[in-house]
């Protein structure tokens, strides 16, 4: 899946997509209703559009019963609405073999990414065995192998932990250095599809090439459902986990793709308590509505975005973009920032900025971003965009950044 950039389209592109996009924001009840605020915290959780406060309405008010535990007419429809959203959720990955791959709800990417390391993992490794995972991306993506590591010692089971390496001029994974450390005892790899900080695309299709053709890979793609075109056939993972209120669902909701191909199953331990259908209900209206809108549109949308914003950013002496410093230039030859655009001013505070910015519209996020050990340690402001973020926004929030100077 090639990266999408901003490269010789700036106001071109806005100008191609403004009417497709005025016409979806006009669709987010909590955006219209505020005109006076900009919303720029989308990577923490996303608006959500009024066709999926309709369908949760309707799962409320229609058929609301409990999903495989009752024969009457609600609860076969809630039963149902559960398996439908499963192949309806491989159908929006790209899933080239649905009839293998398995689909499990929870309550988001934290939840799902332990699952895969608490039912999953343990079950593949043996003593001495070797998984490698990111250090400096979201802690939910290294928490839980860290724990799995724990559980194995208690049961007599070593296994060593390989921190991604990553290459220090941008933040992207460093694919050459990761082929050198793979070795024969290496079992699993974990990886982030759209880093949650630097915003960059981290090219998991090349995580792919340096750990060959056998090696489980399981993806945390929090930034990227819902904010780009998605292909688990062209990104070759074994798992897919990603959070249903950061793809414009509400909160609580969730899932884990599974390939089902290499390795053993995914079968979660346990017994299964009441799926949310609300939840399910709202994400299965949400993907509707992404897919509708076009996630490839969205994603050039969202680039531009950013670039525009990097662009500004890097002409301001007193800020410092974090991130790739190849991508900031609105004419970057280099893949630029999926919509997440995280910097810091050289005399002003993080928290003190974002309140700063608060009084004159903008909702920002202002610390460290939940980012794992090894990653920035200051804290930062954080500007993410969806679809309903607009270039006069961006414009006016470098000319408040630029007033600050």
């Amino acid at each position: 899946m090639a990266p999408i950039t901003a490269a010789g389209q700036g106001a071109a592109l806005f100008t191609e997509l403004g009417p497709w996009q005025r016409a979806l924001r006009a669709q987010f009840p909590i955006v219209t209703a505020n005109p006076e605020l900009a919303y720029l915290d989308s990577a923490a959780t996303g608006q959500k559009p009024q066709a999926v406060l309709d369908a949760v309405q309707a799962q409320l008010t229609t058929a609301h019963a409990n999903a495989g535990r009752g024969s009457y007419p609600w609860a076969n429809a809630s039963t149902a609405l559960v398996a439908g959203v499963r192949d309806r959720i491989r159908a929006f990955l790209g899933d080239p073999e649905p009839e293998r791959s398995a689909v499990h709800f929870t309550s988001g990417t934290t939840e799902g990414l332990r699952l895969v390391a608490r039912d999953w993992l343990p079950e593949l490794l043996a003593d001495g065995d070797e998984i490698v995972v990111p250090f400096a991306d979201h802690e939910a993506n290294l928490a839980p192998w860290l724990e799995a590591q724990r559980l194995l010692e208690r049961q007599g089971v070593r296994i060593r932990v390989r921190a991604m390496p990553y290459q220090d001029s941008s933040g992207d994974y460093d694919t050459e250095a990761l082929a050198r450390l793979v070795g024969p005892r290496t079992r699993f790899v974990a990886a982030t599809h759209v880093h949650h900080v630097y915003g960059g695309n981290m090219n998991v299709h090349l995580v792919r090439q340096a750990v060959g053709p056998d090696v489980p890979i399981c993806l945390d793609a929090a930034q990227s459902v819902g904010h780009l075109p998605f292909s688990v056939a062209e990104l070759d993972v074994d798992f897919v986990v990603f959070s249903g209120h950061k793809a414009l669902a509400l909160p609580g909701s969730g899932a884990v793709w599974a390939r089902q191909a290499r390795g053993p199953e995914l079968r979660p331990g346990g017994w299964q308590g009441s799926p949310n259908t609300t939840g399910i209900a709202g994400l299965s209206a949400a993907l509707d509505w992404l897919e509708a809108a076009g996630t490839e549109r969205i994603g050039r949308w969202t680039v531009a975005l950013a670039a525009r914003l990097s662009d500004g950013l890097r002409r301001l002496d007193d800020y410092e973009v974090l991130g790739c410093q190849r991508s900031l230039a609105l004419d970057a030859p280099v893949q630029q920032r999926c919509g997440i655009v995280t910097f810091r001013h050289r005399g002003i505070g993080a928290a003190d900025l974002g309140f700063i910015l608060f009084s004159h519209g903008f909702m920002v996020r202002t610390d460290g971003h939940c980012q794992a050990g090894a990653g920035e340690r200051s804290s930062s402001v954080r500007v993410s965009l969806h679809v309903y973020n607009t270039p006069e926004e961006i414009d006016r929030l470098l000319a408040v950044l630029a007033s600050l100077t």
